[in-house]
């Protein structure tokens, strides 16, 4: 078995996210939210709570840059900061009923053109896709570690 051509799948990776987050977006008329507001978002599923420097410390972001991403996301109504109960000195952070809603449409409308697309291709190539889905989890679990320890 040949090793991993890793600057080859480097190169695949990241223009295959931009073509389906562009694909979804188009496909339920989504607006464009950067980055790192969706891994805000991601970081609070529906009930979810937590501080801006927990974010901070799992998304491995600077507290400032959080807090900025915080003050942008909360003025289009993505996020809600309110006082924690326990210490009204600090807030936590939880998606809105919005963001909850523009993500669920935008994760089916991924599921749908990836189940789309995948149909087109021959059986081998859906094989090797189905395959390769644990091995990708993975390497993200992988480099989420080495971001970790850098």
């Amino acid at each position: 078995m040949s090793d991993v051509d890793a600057a080859r799948l480097a190169a695949v990776i990241s223009p295959l996210r931009r073509t389906l987050l562009a694909a979804a977006r188009a496909a339920e008329n989504l607006p464009e939210i950067p980055d790192a507001q969706i891994e805000i978002i991601r970081a609070l599923p529906r009930g979810a709570v937590a501080g801006p420097g927990e974010l901070a410390d799992r998304l491995g972001l600077s507290r400032p840059t959080v807090s900025n991403l915080l003050t942008t996301m909360e003025a289009a109504g993505l996020v809600e900061r309110r006082p924690h109960p326990g210490n009204r000195r600090h807030v936590e952070v939880l998606a809105t009923a919005k963001a909850l809603d523009l993500f669920g449409r935008f994760d089916l409308a991924s599921g749908d053109l990836v189940a789309a697309a995948t149909a087109t291709l021959d059986p081998a190539d859906r094989a090797a896709l189905a395959a390769a889905v644990p091995a990708l989890e993975r390497l993200r679990e992988a480099l989420t570690l080495l971001k970790e320890t850098s």
